[in-house]
């Protein structure tokens, strides 16, 4: 119980930027700020938020960095997935670009603020990685299937399948009190996939963004939609293992070159 404590307290101290997100959709539903609409109102929290958190040095600039490229990935696919017709964000706004408020990409920005964190402090690794290449042409087809699906097949079960076979040797293994365990790389997947289920209700709930069926009064969200966050959950989760696969090789090269130097001068 002990380490089951300390493994939620990691990350729920991981989970900050999403938590400031739900507060913030909370406190301006029950709350109307004065002179500022609510969506503008959510923008300037998460903003702040940032910039707090790089001023206590809650997070660093390599990490910032990962959750602005989720910002500008997770723009996109929200102005392309309202455009469909898929959601709706129904009120007014200052910062609201075709449909869509800026808030918006803080909340996949959010996601990799939590994977970023989770990984620093549980000290993540990973054993039996796929080759890169594989990594890369999965993450792509799936990021991509969310566009194409409209227009085509929607080759989501299939990109399962494919994420089991490449990644079914895969295990990351976490820290908690000095104690190591392990798991295999899908089921991690899952779980996070299901938790953020969970998060899309409550964010659903306090009206961050309306499906269809929730114009009239709020519905549960269907539980088919934890389909569409496990491929989101193993698009972010890879972009995030791919940038610090890269970041570790090129530390690596660097340690290696000034050791060069270093025996060259001796």
């Amino acid at each position: 119980m002990k380490q089951l404590f300390s493994f939620g307290f990691e990350q729920a101290k991981s989970c900050l930027f999403p938590v400031v997100i739900f507060l913030a959709l909370a406190i301006t539903k029950v709350v109307e700020a004065p002179f500022i609409s609510r969506y503008d109102a959510i923008l300037l929290i998460c903003l702040l938020t940032q910039i707090l958190m790089i001023a206590f040095k809650y997070e660093s600039l390599d990490e910032v960095k990962v959750i602005c490229v989720f910002h500008l990935i997770g723009l996109a696919l929200e102005l392309y997935k309202v455009h469909m017709g898929s959601w709706s964000y129904p009120e007014e706004a200052v910062t609201k670009w075709f449909g869509v408020p800026l808030y918006s990409g803080f909340m996949y920005a959010s996601v990799a603020s939590y994977m970023c964190q989770a990984w620093r402090r549980l000290r993540l690794k990973l054993t039996n990685w796929p080759p890169t290449w594989s990594v890369f042409v999965l993450s792509t087809a799936i990021y991509f299937n969310f566009y194409t699906d409209h227009f085509i097949y929607d080759f989501r079960w299939i990109l399962k399948i494919a994420t089991l076979l490449i990644f079914y040797r895969t295990f990351v293994y976490f820290t908690v009190n000095h104690r190591t365990y392990a798991m295999p790389l899908p089921m991690s997947f899952a779980l996070i996939g299901f938790f953020i289920w969970v998060a899309e209700n409550i964010a659903t709930f306090f009206g961050a963004w309306q499906y269809p069926n929730q114009h009239r009064q709020w519905e549960m969200v269907h539980l088919g939609k934890v389909s569409s966050w496990l491929l989101l959950v193993i698009v972010s989760f890879l972009i995030v293992a791919l940038l610090k696969h890269i970041k570790e090789g090129r530390t690596q090269t660097g340690r290696l070159s000034r050791a060069g130097d270093a025996g060259f001068k001796s």
